[in-house]
């Protein structure tokens, strides 16, 4: 039986959502006297796509789990994040309504307990999908409880032995702590603890500029909250290109975000209830107490415990590593998800786990899917957002590819403009024939947006194609084939220039 897990507040919501993920009464199955076809460790998004999908294809299969079935997405990750995003947005949205020309009598209240136990019971709301009932259901033997390799073809879980004829380690990734002077000596938030808060800190300190960090001080400072986002680089979202990066950060300054950037000499103390954090920002000193701390600097893979020695699988300081079909050094046993890859998304562990099958479950078809052919979109979903696919100008430059830029701002789209949203735009990195190599959407929508230009990298379409495609109008998303009109001009010049001068 498994031991009893707390997630605070544990009000009717959250006891709902354990009776799901990890249920208190659940009785491990007794290991069958033969090998499983599959043994998963993990029941995050990798696992669990790794799991039903094999065990739909009629192999036997077990699943282990050591803490909250459906993993960080559905527990202390994009579930919970975005169901605050939205009551952030809606807060934005009220203040907005004068320049609208709606004038609603008074200032808006956010009742932040409200929307707190709005995300916990939306929350239990989508745990049966990721419950274990649902997988046993599904003809997976469901184990709850620490899995630690014995060997190099089984597992230990709760005083029983699982042989295995393949194994996937799907056991994720969880937020670590920076090397701070003091950060030892304070009490921090991290994305697991976040969301158990039921009253909004009259003052937030947020550490790092990526993409939890930004989207959660914007959300907290459009919730009320006084938010101070410390970043040690020049700017925020420093992976993204610059010019989309800076829009997004002029609009959480805009939001009341105070940045505290090129931070250096950080340092925490206590003070009194709160936590000081003092340091230079751009060459000023600050000194700053704030009422709760957010990190948001960093995830550490989940290795620990694992006995991979036992198992023959190598690991370093950045997860397990595997080959381009995902096979680590034990060729039986495979790893998908955040554990093995610098992806560390939902989507793009699903579609990690869909190559584990292919190559296990399906291994005699001819065709091994590889990770590397894998085109992966992300979005952060500030406001506006931000989306991108493909490689950036810098990967580009190092890889010394030609290529061409089509920009487009989304000040040209009729829709931006009518809705007051003109701030944003599409960067796309094409080749001299058009096969697109890269983009960076900027905009209200981006996430949803990027989906046609991904599209048409997977399938090899070029640019100048998108400009035959017919968008609904008014949309944002019609910036898109405003940059492939601009590419296709260039294109047919390009022709043009070809056959006349015989280039």
């Amino acid at each position: 039986m498994p031991s009893a897990i707390s997630m605070p507040p544990m009000d009717e919501h959250n006891q709902a959502l354990l009776a799901h993920v990890h249920p208190a009464d659940w009785q491990n199955p007794t290991p069958p006297a033969k090998r499983y076809d599959l043994v998963v460790i993990g029941a995050g998004t990798a696992g669990l796509i790794t799991a039903i999908a094999s065990a739909g294809l009629g192999k036997s299969v077990a699943l282990v789990e050591r803490h909250l079935m459906g993993g960080d997405c559905l527990n202390v990750g994009c579930v919970p994040s975005k169901a605050i995003l939205r009551a952030a947005a809606a807060a934005a949205d009220v203040r907005a309504a004068d320049a609208l020309g709606i004038h609603i009598p008074g200032p808006a209240t956010v009742a932040f307990a409200e929307v707190m136990e709005r995300l916990r019971r939306l929350r239990a709301s989508i745990a049966p999908h990721d419950s274990a009932a649902r997988y046993r259901d599904a003809g997976v033997d469901v184990y709850l409880g620490s899995g630690r390799f014995s060997g190099p073809a089984a597992l230990e879980v709760e005083g029983e032995t699982l042989r295995f004829k393949y194994a996937c380690i799907a056991t994720g990734a969880r937020a670590s702590l920076p090397p701070i002077p003091g950060i030892s000596d304070v009490d921090v938030l991290t994305n697991e603890t976040l969301f158990e808060l039921t009253e909004l800190p009259p003052r937030l300190g947020v550490i790092g500029g990526g993409a939890i960090g930004c989207e959660m001080a914007q959300a907290f400072a459009r919730l009320g909250s006084e938010v101070h986002l410390v970043e040690r680089n020049p700017r925020v979202l420093p992976v993204e290109e610059p010019g989309c990066a800076a829009i997004v950060q002029a609009a959480l300054a805009r939001d009341g975000v105070q940045l505290l950037l090129s931070s250096e000499d950080f340092a925490l103390t206590r003070a009194g209830e709160g936590i000081r954090m003092t340091g230079v920002a751009g060459g000023t000193p600050h000194d700053v107490v704030v009422d709760k701390l957010l990190v948001a600097a960093g995830r550490s893979p989940n290795t620990d415990g694992l006995g991979l020695e036992a198992a023959g699988v190598k690991f370093n300081a950045r997860g397990v590593e595997v080959d381009d079909r995902l096979r680590t050094t034990n060729p039986r046993i495979y790893a998908a998800g955040d554990i093995a890859s610098r992806f560390q998304f939902t989507h793009a562990a699903d579609a990690m786990a869909r190559i584990v099958v292919r190559n296990t479950a399906l291994g005699f078809l001819p065709f091994k899917p590889k990770a590397s052919k894998l085109v992966i979109p992300w979005c952060t979903y500030t406001a506006p957002e931000i989306a991108h696919v493909g490689a950036y100008p810098r990967e580009l430059d190092e890889a010394g590819t030609a290529y061409e830029t089509v920009e487009v701002d989304l000040a040209s789209v009729d829709r931006a403009i009518l809705e007051s949203q003109t701030e944003g735009k599409l960067t796309v990195h094409v080749t001299r024939g058009g096969r697109i190599l890269g983009a960076s959407l900027v905009s209200r929508h981006a996430g949803e947006s990027i989906g046609e230009l991904t599209t048409a990298m997977v399938h090899g379409i070029p640019l100048q194609k998108l400009a035959k495609v017919i968008h609904p109008y008014p949309t944002q998303a019609e910036i898109i084939k405003r940059a492939a009109d601009a590419w296709f001009k260039t294109w047919l010049l390009g022709w043009r220039d070809r056959i006349l001068f015989w280039k």
